[in-house]
């Protein structure tokens, strides 16, 4: 459904090339923003965007070349008012004892220095006129998972950068949220729960309905579920929301 929640902002969202990303990119031109779509992918992965975005090839975990997007952002549309650090990546389950360093550093790289390097430079590009940056969190942003450690160390750090940059970030009249999606039946989901199905877990059907079945609502939430509170908080209408971990799970206890 169009609407017109942010019609004018500029957009800066990172993994945006598809999956996730993509969605929230699709939900913000829907609202009425335009801005740059920024993932590692090269632009033949990204498709078609919506009008009036466009897609910058880079890595979050090399902090010259996100300064690079953004400010060719803001070269292109005057300045950014919205950006979200959506870049992330999943480990292979491991039990702690069974940790791989090599794991460790890589998710860490992703999901905490990315995350760190677009806050710092988006807040530079930011602080004259204010604006929303949201951040990728998760359930495991405050709860741990079996196997799962590496992944929610990082997840509970990407908490903490928001709740300080908020701190920091407030007198310039940004905002600096995170969002903790519950289980979501994107692509990657299904083919981590397809590798445990292979392992000897549950088949994958089976592990898809008792993700649904824990919910409030009785099902997942959806991509389309999280770029909506994406572009809720983006938006004038959360204005006074920030520090904050917003969960979208469906009603997950």
């Amino acid at each position: 459904m169009e609407s017109a929640l942010v019609k004018g902002k500029v957009a800066f969202v990172t993994g945006a090339a598809n999956g996730l990303g993509r969605v929230i990119v699709d939900e913000l031109a829907r609202a009425g923003a335009c801005g740059t779509a920024f993932d590692v992918a090269p632009n033949e992965h990204a498709g078609v965007l919506p009008q009036g975005w466009r897609h910058h090839q880079g890595d979050v975990t090399h902090e010259a070349e996100v300064g690079v997007a953004l400010e060719a952002t803001c070269q292109d549309h005057g300045g950014i008012d919205i950006v979200v650090a959506n870049a992330g990546i999943v480990p292979p389950w491991r039990s702690t004892e069974a940790l791989d360093m090599e794991d460790w550093r890589a998710t860490f790289a992703v999901n905490v220095e990315g995350v760190a390097h677009t806050l710092k430079l988006a807040a530079l590009h930011m602080k004259g006129a204010g604006g929303s940056i949201i951040a990728m969190g998760s359930l495991n942003s405050w709860r741990g998972h079996p196997q799962q450690a590496a992944y929610a160390a990082s997840k509970h750090a990407v908490l903490g950068l928001v709740r300080s940059a908020a701190l920091d970030l407030g007198r310039y009249g940004i905002r600096v949220n995170a969002l903790a999606p519950g289980p979501v039946a994107t692509e990657a989901l299904v083919g981590r729960v397809e590798a445990r199905a292979r392992q000897g877990d549950l088949p994958v059907d089976q592990a898809l309905q008792e993700m649904a079945d824990a919910a409030a609502l009785g099902r997942m939430a959806s991509e389309s579920d999280v770029a909506a509170a994406c572009v809720f908080l983006a938006s004038d209408l959360a204005n006074g929301i920030t520090g904050q971990l917003v969960p979208v799970d469906a009603g997950l206890v």
